[in-house]
């Protein structure tokens, strides 16, 4: 092999080593944008899992005596009033409850469990009442 055919060698290794280079560089490209959206879709999904987590117990925790007490006293309440529709500040204000807007926005959920569960009925948007 003389000095030419050993440049021409070179160079044609030169030109397949820069062609795969480009090639590895546009997978890089691509691969970062991918791991971009999936650390983002994590992050989404980290979010969901946690406020999920926080707005209902897990189905094997027993409830605490304090959320027991809690939706005993709603019940209770109903219970005297049966004919009565209570907005949830309205349902804090008889029951000496604290009207912070955190406080009832946990009784709304409440009241939201207890008409899936078929004990209240939404006669408008809202109120809740006892089902008769």
């Amino acid at each position: 092999m003389n000095i030419t055919e050993l440049l021409a060698s070179f160079q044609a290794q030169h030109e397949e080593t820069t062609t795969r280079a480009g090639e590895l560089r546009a997978q890089i490209s691509h691969l970062t944008a991918s791991l971009a959206e999936t650390e983002a879709r994590l992050a989404d999904l980290a979010i969901a899992r946690k406020v999920i987590a926080e707005l209902a117990p897990a189905q094997d925790e027993p409830e605490t005596t304090e959320t027991s007490t809690a939706y005993q006293a709603i019940v209770n309440a109903f219970n005297e009033h049966p004919g009565q529709a209570f907005r949830a500040r309205e349902l804090h204000e008889l029951l000496d409850m604290p009207t912070d807007e955190a406080s009832v926005n946990v009784t709304r959920a409440r009241l939201g469990r207890l008409t899936r569960q078929g004990f209240l009925t939404q006669p408008g948007r809202g109120r809740y009442q006892k089902r008769t």
